[in-house]
């Protein structure tokens, strides 16, 4: 069986930490801190602190397009098989599709923020029918690459959220 510590609202919160920073992004952390990550707290003080424009820049650079690089790429290709549209995507459609999922128009199936949504759903089943193919995202998929995007991400995020998000990704998907 899979050792994974969190539970699917922590798996969403993480999820909506990669989103794009929008003006209601503030309030979703905070009630978030509130009740299912006390850990997002340490970096509320510090988001106050700074416009909306800087913490979308950070992620930017972080995440879609940084200059000379993109440090951060939250994809699992990009880690595992160094470009877009790896063996992985298709994996992760076969995956999707047994659970009875499908994508919504624009998501792209290696994106680690649809990964972590569907392993929230796959745990809200109460009666444990998609745990083998939560054991097969996180073993065969998470496990491979999320310990290095976080090591990266910790080093190179600037705000303390991302480093926070680096530290919750380390421990639920460090390597056995």
């Amino acid at each position: 069986m899979i050792n994974l510590i969190a539970d699917a609202s922590q798996l969403r919160v993480l999820a909506g930490i990669l989103a794009y920073p929008e003006t209601e992004s503030y309030a979703f952390l905070a009630e978030s801190a509130a009740t299912d990550a006390p850990w997002l707290s340490a970096a509320l003080p510090e988001l106050q602190t700074i416009a909306l424009d800087t913490w979308q820049g950070e992620h930017t650079r972080l995440f879609i397009n940084g200059f000379p690089k993109t440090v951060c790429p939250p994809f699992e290709s990009v880690w595992r098989h160094s470009r877009m549209d790896g063996l992985a995507r298709e994996q992760l459609l076969q995956i999707y599709s047994q659970a009875g999922l499908e994508l919504v128009d624009g998501s792209v199936p290696d994106y680690l923020g649809v990964l972590l949504e569907c392993s929230a759903y796959c745990l809200t089943m109460a009666d444990h029918s998609l745990h083998p193919l939560l054991e097969q995202l996180v073993n065969d998929h998470l496990r491979l690459w999320v310990p290095d995007f976080a090591t990266t991400l910790e080093r190179e995020a600037e705000l303390s959220l991302y480093r926070l998000l680096a530290q919750q990704l380390q421990l639920l998907f460090e390597r056995n």
